[in-house]
This record gives structure tokens, C-alpha cells and sequence, in this order.
């Protein structure tokens, strides 16, 4: 079986008076191989750089309490959200408009984050991500995908914008609306519907709290003659199994898998 490949996504919130909150996702580009056509959250696989970047303290804001591997997957979903849709949560000393696009562009262009933090005089901030699911596959694919995802709250600076190449568009919506599309692979339509039912980015940050985050490996189970893919109960996610036949998934290789990309 493939080793799976540690990978980042960030879920980002903006709080809509009277309403739900927003939360930007993409929509996968029908080109690519993994979760074509699908939409996801930004995020991507930790790369060298983003371990580099968790060793530079000087370049962290903030107390550095946290597990080095940890952080650097708060870096990668950071840099990977900066790419994808050009926002920069947790990232500290952002002026304007015209910093963020040049910033977004010298990573497009093969800049490392560390190299452009430290030229810019800029600052990560990972206590602005917030731990709020894990989801490692155990099927045998090409590729598997070990995925921690963050909660931040969307920066007022930038508009969300696809990146045309990996995304073909960006969508603010709330997580009941984004469910409605139909669009989802198995792991993000499950966080959506956990996220549904925070009122806020202060209630949501909340639910991730009251459960640790566990590593979670969806596994099939027949019931009363119906296979299922299951996750486990009671900790947090209000579906816990779903027919397996209603699943994006691997078994039609025509089909985008649940488990072969992050968000």
C-alpha cells in the first residue's frame, strides 16, 4: 500500500450578520486526475519549504508551543490558500492589495514562502488556524492523502479569486448551500455538515474543541444487506454513514475518488 502523503486544507469563515457563515471553496478543474470537477476547500501537501519555514522562529509570530509537524501543516494550508485563492490568513505584515498579488505571484512563480516571509518582513501566524478533523484513506491508490484540516477566519484583506489552473472558480457560501450542490467528495461533505451547525466563527472554533481530532479512516460495513462507508460516532459529525453506492469514489475509475486529493 502507497504511503500516505501528509497534506494541509483550510477551511476559512466569514461571519454574515442574521445568517450562517461564508466559507470560500473551489471547484476542481475537469482537467486534473484527482477530484475533477469537484469542489473542495483550498489546500494541497506539505512541502520541504513549509518544514523549513516551521524551524525559522524568527519568522513565527507567537508563542512556539505547537509540534513541529503540526506547524508546518498550519504553513502548507496557509501557503496553499495564498496560492489558490489569494488570501492570506495568519500571515502578519500584509499593507495592501498590490503586497498580496505580488505575494501570491512569487509563490505561482516558484518563490518559497520562507524565502518570500523573510524578504517582505513578514510574520506567520499559526495560532490563527484552528485543528478541526484529520482524514487519512486506507484504500490502495495511486496517491493517499494524510489531511489535517484548519479553521481561520477569513482576512477582510483581498477578494477570494481561482487560480484558472488547479481551480477553475472560487464560491462564498454557506456550508448548507455548499451541500446543496451535490459537488462533494465523501471527507468534505462530512466536515461541511459538522461546520453547518456553527452559528459563527467563534461557535465553530468552539466545536472543534469539544472533540480531540482524531485520525479519522472511513471503512465499509454491511447493513441489513447495504454496504456502507462508515466513520466512527461521537465525535462531531452528525453523518456517520452513507450508502456506499451514493459515494464519490474509486471503485468507477471514471469517477474523481474521495480519498485521493485534500479537502
Amino acid at each position: 500500500m502507497h504511503e500516505a502523503i501528509p497534506a494541509a486544507t483550510l477551511i476559512l469563515l466569514r461571519d454574515v450578520p442574521g445568517a450562517r457563515p461564508e466559507i470560500p471553496m473551489v471547484g476542481r478543474g475537469a482537467h486534473l486526475a484527482f477530484a475533477a470537477n469537484r469542489t473542495v476547500f483550498p489546500g494541497g501537501r506539505v512541502d520541504a519549504d513549509d518544514r523549513r519555514l516551521a524551524t525559522r522562529a524568527e519568522l513565527i509570530a507567537g508563542p512556539l508551543d505547537l509540534d513541529p509537524d503540526d506547524l508546518a501543516h498550519r504553513i502548507a494550508a496557509i501557503r496553499e490558500t495564498i496560492e489558490e485563492i489569494g488570501l492570506a490568513p495568519g500571515l502578519q505584515g500584509v499593507r495592501d492589495q498590490d503586497m498580496l498579488d505580488s505575494l501570491r505571484t512569487a509563490l505561482r512563480t516558484g518563490e518559497a514562502l520562507s524565502a518570500i516571509v523573510e524578504r517582505l518582513a513578514l510574520r506567520v501566524d499559526p495560532h490563527a488556524l484552528h485543528p478541526f478533523a484529520r482524514w487519512r484513506p486506507n484504500h490502495e491508490l495511486v496517491r493517499r492523502f494524510d489531511t489535517r484540516f484548519y479553521l481561520a477566519r477569513a482576512p477582510e484583506l483581498g477578494e477570494a479569486i481561482a487560480d484558472g489552473v488547479e481551480s477553475s472558480h472560487c464560491l462564498w457560501a454557506s456550508a448548507q448551500q455548499h451541500l446543496s450542490t451535490g459537488t462533494m467528495i465523501f471527507p468534505t461533505a462530512r466536515v461541511l455538515e459538522r461546520i453547518a451547525v456553527a452559528a459563527d466563527f467563534t461557535g465553530a472554533v468552539a466545536l472543534a474543541r469539544l472533540h480531540p481530532v482524531e485520525t479519522i479512516t472511513p471503512w465499509v460495513e454491511r447493513r441489513d444487506g447495504v454496504d456502507f462507508l462508515c466513520i466512527p460516532e461521537g465525535i462531531g459529525y452528525p453523518v456517520t454513514a452513507e450508502p456506499l453506492e451514493l459515494v464519490d469514489r474509486a471503485l468507477d475509475p471514471s469517477k474523481p475518488s474521495m480519498t485521493r486529493a485534500p479537502g
